[in-house]
């Protein structure tokens, strides 16, 4: 557990940086520059991460069941994280009206699948990873909201329908694929059954 926490504490750490030193980021970004900001950031969130996956891998070795969520909540999760897979790609289809709405989809997306998966499962890990997840989304989408009002930050007027539509078959498609095969393969656990 502890190569979990402290995975989350480096990954979610430095993905905190804008949320509680916005001022110091600047100040470093300006005195250093973008590209060893960048390096550095992606360095330090690659070793989070790293110790993220070997933490969970080794703490659902030997789980400590807090609960047995119904089976109910499998399903819920899964159309959940049909949701989440839409507002992850409408974060990067161009003149999507979720993206124009929503401003941050990235973020929601995250919130969605954190608050998936503390549904679907009932380990202490599964609070540590997916808890710690949730609360920094939400932290993080309060965070860029507010930021957003500072600088008088509008939405896109001109939105696509087609560009919306493609956001849902493409979200809902990498779903499909990570749902019924991705998931299993990656993580060892068929979603549904």
């Amino acid at each position: 557990m502890t190569l979990l926490i402290l995975g989350l504490a480096l990954f979610l750490g430095v993905h905190s940086v804008r949320i509680v030193a916005e001022g110091w980021r600047g100040r470093t970004l300006a005195r250093m520059g973008e590209g060893p900001w960048k390096g550095g950031y992606s360095l330090l969130s690659l070793a989070g991460l790293a110790l993220v996956v070997w933490g969970w891998g080794l703490a659902r070795q030997q789980p400590v069941q807090l609960w047995v969520p119904p089976v109910w909540t499998r399903h819920l999760a899964g159309l959940l994280m049909l949701a989440a897979f839409i507002l992850l790609v409408a974060a990067y289809v161009p003149r999507n009206a979720i993206r124009a709405r929503l401003r941050h989809p990235m973020v929601l997306g995250v919130k969605t699948w954190a608050l998936a998966h503390l549904l679907a499962n009932g380990s202490l890990a599964a609070v540590l990873l997916f808890g710690s997840f949730l609360l920094w989304a939400v932290l993080d989408f309060r965070a860029a909201r507010q930021r957003d009002r500072a600088v008088g930050a509008v939405p896109p007027l001109a939105t696509s329908g087609a560009a919306t539509g493609l956001t849902v078959v493409v979200g809902a498609l990498a779903w499909g694929v990570f749902a019924f095969w991705g998931h299993a393969w990656l993580i060892g656990v068929r979603p549904f059954g």
